[in-house]
């Protein structure tokens, strides 16, 4: 994390020539691999956030192999200031990178808290001359949030699993797991234990190793997805153009119209699973029918498209213009009024209480 000798970078030699040289070109190669991938991604077709966010966490890998190697203190210090926060922000960037690949919303509470205590916790190196008794703390702050928002990370791509239905994801998500499990919480783990910049030299070799191996097979993989990965959502219920669903596809969609209309979307926890089982088919074509021919990336936006619609049904029923928003929040299922109006607000453009009231308004007034 720091900008000088004092707190890190005092790294002892390299045990041989060779080993120096070998985790410098390795660190290169590295390097150079994230380069090619982040152009990649930025010129294709690619979701505008997706690839923000897919580069921005690269130019952080980039910054803590350039931050953790040995040729850090050549740098100018305008340029290593700007290494060391891009190496630092970088748990950030992979928290909103799972977020946005995973068509999560971003909580901005959780992103402005976790960059103001990272870029904190740099500034108390920066200024060391004034801030040296914090800088145990600044340290220990530093790495638990960087801890938290890649644990915070990686339950997001686990948790929510079942719940996507788009194929080439969910099996990005499990390497997506496993990468950032071994590397990140190992590179944070030995940084706590020997103390950033004083970690042993087979160690920063093996990171350069399983960094560059992971680059590959992350990058190989989101090029390859494209554009199932990195497309962006078509929009709720937004299906696929043309004509030509197959007999057992219209059959199927036929049977899932009937259950919907039966309300099985009011079952409480009700998954993929359950409704396949409930219509009698494997869960996999399920998931192809409502993903590829419905436009659902995500099964519980599939089903809160339903709730949506009965939802504007009823705040524009004459007949029910007194019914609490809370008691037709409750109705639907939905946990909490806050919950509620974030769904309908992300879905129709306005709170409930707003439409309902644009629903009554008087047509008579400008």
């Amino acid at each position: 994390m720091d900008l000088g000798a004092s707190a890190g970078h005092n790294r002892p030699r390299m045990e041989s020539l060779d080993t120096a040289s070998l985790d410098i070109a390795l660190r290169l190669i590295g390097i150079g691999q994230l380069v090619l991938v982040a152009l990649v991604v930025w010129r294709s077709a690619a979701w505008a956030a997706v690839r923000r966010v897919t580069v921005a966490l690269l130019i952080g890998v980039i910054g803590y192999l350039i931050n953790s190697g040995p040729q850090f203190m050549a740098l100018a210090m305008p340029l290593r200031l700007a290494v060391v926060l891009a190496s630092n922000l970088a748990p950030l960037f992979l928290w909103l990178f799972a977020h946005v690949v995973f068509d999560r919303p971003v909580d901005r509470r959780i992103g402005l808290a976790g960059f103001g205590l990272i870029v904190a916790s740099v500034m108390v190196f920066v200024l060391r001359r004034w801030t040296a008794p914090l800088i145990p703390l600044a340290d220990a702050v530093g790495h638990l949030t960087a801890a938290a928002l890649v644990i915070h990370a990686i339950i997001i791509a686990v948790r929510e699993r079942d719940d996507d239905l788009v194929e080439q994801r969910r099996r990005f998500r499990v390497g997506f797991v496993l990468v950032v499990a071994v590397l990140s919480i190992g590179v944070l783990a030995s940084e706590a234990w020997f103390g950033f910049g004083h970690e042993p030299a087979w160690m920063l070799v093996s990171q350069s190793v399983v960094i560059a191996l992971a680059i590959l097979g992350i990058g190989t993989a989101m090029l390859e997805a494209d554009p199932a990965l990195l497309a962006p959502p078509r929009g709720v219920g937004a299906p696929l153009a043309g004509d030509d669903w197959s007999p057992a596809e219209r059959v199927l969609k036929g049977k899932l119209d009937a259950v919907m209309a039966g309300r099985v979307w009011l079952e409480p926890g009700l998954t993929i699973g359950t409704l396949a089982a409930k219509l009698d088919v494997p869960e996999h074509r399920l998931r192809a029918l409502i993903n590829r021919r419905l436009g659902h990336r995500n099964f519980s936006a599939f089903l809160n498209a339903h709730r949506i619609a009965e939802a504007r049904a009823v705040l524009a029923d004459p007949a029910r213009v007194d019914l609490p928003v809370l008691t037709i929040a409750m109705d639907l299922g939905y946990g909490s009024l806050a919950t509620f109006n974030r769904a309908f607000r992300e879905s129709v453009g306005q709170t409930p209480t707003e439409y309902r009231r644009a629903a009554f308004a008087d047509p008579e007034k400008p």
